[in-house]
């Protein structure tokens, strides 16, 4: 029995436990919790079943069902594509989902039965969507799963509903991120005018758009792009589809959302921050890269808004005193550096560090929750302190992600942060215009190790600062669970591509890079040398010629002087706030460049008043129009309607009438008179 066979299920199961819980969860034990652990715990084995069949040099596409279909026309349908990228990712999907849900079994036990079944469905759901969108064939399936994804945000971050802010920030996550993606709309339907196809790969008798688009540069192929020259339309496209990446990843200028949706209960922020919402957009890109990387363009400015994405948020990271959002606005930052790989044409790099953020920062939203729920729905980094020897599980996981998010040697955030930076580098020294990008990233490594520091050492280290952390309480075994399995995978995943060791010992590790090129199971033209070719040739991006050990020192030596003054400020048992030292611009970072206070102003001073003007002239001119045209009728039409009274007289008087006038007016016209 093959493992493909199954692999519907793999977002199946999570489908069924959406289902049960919501019908029948109140009635179940732990209120639904169970069937949705037992179906991702079954989509991770399906997932690393699937793995294991790719390993053995196998992929798989399979079209589920074709809704419509004509020949030599559209094809649209549901079909599932499990290559190297899919089967990494749906593991990734799955592991963290499933620990989610333990993890929530503690974090979520008040809510109730009519609570808890509403949080596990909405998991299970979510969870759904999201194995859906990796493992989807074709563009148009991607986008409605992505939607969904959306949509499943949308509810969890707004679960508890019957306070202030949860709803509201559920509707900003909403609103912003259907902003980007109504451009990801009108780019798949480009796509499908353009090519007549939205297929990611040649498999199975289709064709894949990247192919059509690079043979159509080549002149090799006829497509359709609406009066623009090939290079010029297949950027606009690309543009299209990044609105939508850039809305789901929380890239500047539409990152607004993601500080908000903190409102959501923790194990759901750990879900989208890891796993689910912000990782589809990078997913994405990476999924139909042989797109992106026929085009200069598009590459160059995905690598500066990764670039100023990453230093932009690292800034406003430093001065939070919420726990939650420190961890928001490094996540911005980090998805800013998978942007800054995929800008560059460092694929590899970029979904390295794409599983290794998915590790270290579940671990550490699932540690803030376990913190929060010792310390009785504390987030104020600054009521916390003395929790180190209180909670040491929490402390050393959470520790070793710390040390992972700020690039430190031998975590697994080093490594890939680290191959982020090099390749950015190289391509850079050759292509000045990215060396803008690999700046803005460097420094933006200094404030992740400053602000991540800062984090630990006010909730962990010093003595207590309230009474809630004075009298924190241990945490049960669904809680220690998914801290221990990922500080094991934050602390080891980047092992598996260590470039700086390699140069060093000429040693062959870089199992993810043989992973991704294809030297296992791989459709033709999905690989890193494919993407690597396009880059070069194609785009025409060189790259210099350097090793990696002298930039990783360098990278590295940033990372630990952040650590370092952190260290020195707020290693102490009564800290100080010393970014108020700063004044205006500790002012400017803490209240988010007032983003939303320019964006409110935008609404109230130029938008609504737009609206109202376009409004007066819809109202007064367009349905004047309209309306003075149907009024010419009905009052003409009252007054014929006048005339017919019913009555034989009058018809047959009417008739004469008519009949003497038009003798009359013959008479005038023939000359009769």
């Amino acid at each position: 029995m093959a493992a493909f066979d199954f692999a519907p299920a793999i977002a199946l199961l999570p489908f069924v436990s959406f289902l049960i819980a919501l019908t029948v969860g109140k009635h179940l034990p732990k209120k639904g919790a169970l069937p949705g652990i037992a179906a991702t715990a079954g989509a991770l084995l399906l997932s690393i079943w699937a793995v294991v069949a790719v390993a053995g040099g196998e992929y798989h596409h399979a079209v589920l069902y074709e809704w419509v279909a004509a020949e030599e026309a559209l094809s649209f349908h549901f079909g599932i594509l499990i290559d190297p990228l899919s089967a990494m990712m749906l593991v990734i999907v799955s592991l963290i989902a499933f620990l989610v849900h333990v993890f929530s079994l503690g974090y979520m036990n008040d809510e109730g039965e009519i609570g808890l079944p509403r949080y596990y469905a909405g998991l299970g759901l979510f969870t759904f969507s999201m194995l859906a969108f990796v493992y989807a064939d074709n563009l148009l399936m991607a986008f409605m799963f992505f939607e969904l994804v959306g949509l499943c945000s949308f509810l969890l971050i707004g679960f508890w509903f019957r306070e202030r802010a949860p709803p509201s920030a559920a509707k900003k996550a909403f609103l912003v991120t259907r902003f980007g993606d109504y451009f990801f709309l009108i780019g798949v339907v480009g796509v499908f005018a353009t090519f007549g196809t939205g297929m990611f790969a040649s498999v199975n008798g289709f064709e894949s758009f990247p192919e059509l688009a690079e043979a159509a540069l080549a002149g090799e192929a006829d497509v359709n792009t609406f009066g623009f020259a090939a290079e010029t339309w297949f950027s606009i496209l690309g543009l299209l589809v990044l609105g939508g990446v850039i809305g789901k990843s929380a890239q500047f200028p539409l990152h607004t959302w993601l500080p908000d949706a903190m409102e959501g209960p923790t194990p759901v922020s750990a879900l989208i921050h890891a796993a689910t919402m912000v990782a589809a957009g990078v997913y994405l890109v990476a999924r139909m890269y042989g797109f992106y990387a026929l085009s200069p363009t598009l590459l160059a400015i995905i690598a500066f808004v990764g670039g100023f994405t990453a230093l932009f948020a690292a800034t406003m990271g430093v001065v939070k005193n919420d726990v939650k959002q420190v961890l928001a606005y490094s996540t911005i930052s980090q998805y800013g550096y998978m942007m800054v790989a995929l800008g560059v044409g460092a694929y590899v790099a970029a979904t390295f560090h794409l599983m290794t953020h998915a590790f270290f920062k579940a671990l550490l939203f699932l540690g803030a929750g376990a913190v929060i729920i010792a310390t009785h729905h504390e987030q104020n980094m600054w009521k916390m302190g003395g929790l180190k020897d209180r909670l040491p599980v929490t402390y050393w996981t959470f520790l070793v992600g710390s040390l992972a998010l700020a690039g430190i040697l031998p975590f697994s955030g080093f490594w890939s942060k680290d191959e982020v930076l090099y390749d950015a580098l190289l391509i850079g020294l050759e292509n000045p215009i990215f060396l803008g990008a690999y700046a803005m990233a460097l420094l933006a490594v200094f404030f992740t190790g400053f602000y991540t520091f800062r984090m630990v050492l006010l909730t962990f280290h010093g003595e207590p600062r309230s009474d809630h952390a004075e009298n924190a309480h241990a945490l049960g075994w669904n809680v220690k669970f998914p801290l221990v399995v990922l500080g094991v995978l934050a602390a080891v995943a980047g092992f598996i591509n260590m470039k700086p060791v390699e140069d060093l010992t000429g040693a062959e590790i870089l199992y993810l890079e043989y992973w991704l090129d294809g030297e296992y199971g791989a459709v033709e033209g999905l690989t890193y040398g494919a993407y690597n070719t396009l880059v070069a040739d194609v785009s025409g991006l060189g790259a210099a010629d350097i090793g990696p050990l002298l930039p990783g020192v360098i990278a590295l030596a940033v990372a630990v002087a952040g650590v370092a003054l952190a260290w020195v400020l707020y290693n102490d048992p009564e800290p100080e706030e010393h970014t108020a030292r700063l004044g205006a611009v500790r002012d400017l970072w803490y209240n988010n460049y007032y983003q939303d206070e320019a964006q409110v102003w935008l609404a109230r001073n130029v938008t609504l008043p737009l609206s109202r003007r376009a409004d007066t002239f819809d109202q007064g001119v367009i349905d004047g129009v309209v309306n003075g045209v149907g009024s010419v009728s009905l009052t003409g039409g009252d007054r014929l309607r006048r005339i017919q009274t019913g009555l034989v007289t009058n018809y047959a008087a009417l008739i004469a009438l008519g009949l003497v006038v038009l003798l009359v007016a013959f008479a005038v016209v023939g000359g009769w008179f």
